[in-house]
């Protein structure tokens, strides 16, 4: 039976440090389809929409909250990743959203410092049993902007988030930099095919792309299925999640999506959240 593809170390590596790098997650032919597919997709094009960092640059991205037959679709719900996604969790998961984030060379924008917990606590989930999961579709390195992680903040709890300048949610600067204070900041530097696990209160940010090269990733984001959301928002209640064969991807090849009502217009910031701080 397929299982969790953590070895005991990456186990105990997730638990401390909030975070463990999967090398060749996807092995090359698959991260051939699956960059192929998000690239020509015409419903995912149509449904691209802009997040502006603090100086104007820009992030392009694309939302959607249920995985379908779409071969980005089958690799959310492949064996090795929900099933390792129920090891780190706890039990039974679903998919709670995926999103393309991509940044162009010389203008893709930067993130601030910011957990995922700290605005999906505002959609109505009460325990932070939630873990995403980012592919590298391009190389991912210091120069086009890779994401960044604060090692071990995880074990810091939820940070109060706001609207910072720009357009993005962030955690109370003040309060990140009395943490940076204690922990670490570690690149998260990866090939196409490597895929990043991490917990959903690690600290993680990611600077502008000021190189000639693009960097795009899939994050795909999960919640364990006892931690429903108890008030409707702009992703998804429980839905069961069917797993596919990590066999998936190769059979399926380049299959885009049904139509671009399985995507998001556009993401949304919680009403609660649009308090913004210094």
């Amino acid at each position: 039976m397929p299982g969790t593809i953590f070895t005991a170390k990456q186990r105990a590596d997730y638990d401390r440090d909030g975070y463990v790098i999967v090398r060749k997650l996807f092995d090359d032919e698959e991260i051939g389809i699956l960059r192929t597919a998000i690239e020509s997709d015409p419903a995912l094009h149509d449904s691209l929409y802009n997040r502006n960092d603090a100086s104007g640059k820009k992030t392009r991205m694309a939302t959607w909250n249920h995985p379908g037959e779409s071969v980005y679709g089958l690799a959310a719900r492949t064996h090795r990743v929900v099933d390792t996604m129920e090891d780190l969790l706890g039990g039974e998961v679903y998919h709670y959203h995926s999103k393309l984030t991509a940044k162009e060379p010389r203008d893709g924008g930067a993130w601030e410092w910011h957990q995922d917990y700290g605005y999906w606590y505002h959609n109505g989930i009460v325990f932070p049993h939630m873990a995403s999961l980012m592919v590298a579709l391009d190389h991912s390195t210091r120069e086009n902007g890779c994401l960044q992680v604060v090692k071990g903040s995880h074990h810091c709890g939820r940070v109060e988030h706001g609207v910072l300048p720009g357009d993005q949610v962030g955690a109370d600067p003040r309060h990140v930099e009395e943490i940076l204070k204690h922990l670490p900041i570690e690149y998260a530097e990866m090939e196409p095919g490597d895929g990043l696990f991490f917990h959903c209160n690690v600290l993680h940010r990611s600077d502008q792309n000021r190189s000639a090269h693009r960097r795009w990733t899939v994050i795909h984001c999960y919640n364990a299925a006892r931690n429903n959301t108890y008030v409707e928002h702009h992703h998804p209640f429980y839905t069961p999640l069917e797993k596919v064969d990590d066999t998936a991807i190769k059979q399926a090849g380049v299959k885009f999506a049904d139509s671009v009502s399985e995507f998001r217009a556009k993401s949304a910031n919680p009403p609660q959240l649009k308090r913004r701080i210094a």
